[in-house]
């Protein structure tokens, strides 16, 4: 080597030098993932928007295509399939992303109240709002959408009661639960068919029917 050559391989390069030029490497990889992600993740959730959108717009009479929602979303088919290999996976992400806005919803009611009664009425009344005419629109048609219109209001509960129970627990355990997992289970199976059952019958919420539920899940509650 002359004296005006540089020999940038890392095999000549002293160990902590080396260590530097990988420690560049990383950085930059890491800030292009971080620019991918974020680009993805702004795919996702424009498509989770517009198949939201032209769900509703169909209601339970017209099931939207891939064509329709990437057009809604303003973007192509190829991103569509980068995220979801098929229309079904998307309406799963779709029920999912509602469950969780439902659960974080339930949660900003209940820590409303410090009375732990109260902030199960709270619940109660947080899951029956989704059968409300503002947004009954859109859960019947995402249900139709995942089930069809026979199996609709019975995928419901697999989906939402997970999250939606683990709420509870703890609001349970101070009301004296013997088995708060159990019963917070057992609370959101009958919120989630009460729910059902309003979405079925095009009838929203009274404040009668979220008394109703809430006296019922107090009294099911496994003594200590």
């Amino acid at each position: 080597m002359t004296n005006l050559e540089v020999d940038l391989s890392y095999d000549s390069a002293a160990p902590d030098e080396a260590d530097r030029v990988d420690d560049v490497a990383a950085r930059i990889a890491k800030r292009a993932l971080a620019k991918r992600r974020a680009d993805y993740a702004d795919e996702i959730r424009r498509l989770l928007d517009a198949a939201l959108s032209v769900m509703t717009a169909g209601g339970v009479t017209a099931k939207p295509r891939v064509v329709d929602i990437v057009a809604a979303a303003g973007l192509s088919n190829d991103a569509f399939y980068r995220h979801f290999p098929s229309k079904d996976a998307l309406v799963a992400a779709l029920l999912e992303d509602g469950s969780e806005r439902l659960a974080r919803y339930a949660a900003h009611q209940m820590a409303k109240e410090s009375d732990p009664r109260l902030r199960v009425r709270r619940w109660v009344a947080a899951i029956l709002a989704q059968a409300d005419e503002q947004t009954a629109a859109a859960t019947l048609s995402v249900l139709w959408n995942a089930a069809g219109p026979g199996l609709a209001l019975e995928a419901g509960p697999g989906v939402v009661g997970s999250g939606l129970a683990t709420l509870l627990r703890d609001t349970l355990a101070e009301l004296g639960s013997a088995a708060p997992d159990s019963d917070a289970a057992l609370i959101a199976h009958v919120a989630i068919g009460t729910l059902a059952d309003l979405l079925r019958q095009r009838s929203g919420p009274t404040e009668d029917d979220v008394d109703r539920i809430t006296a019922f899940c107090l009294r099911a509650l496994t003594p200590g």
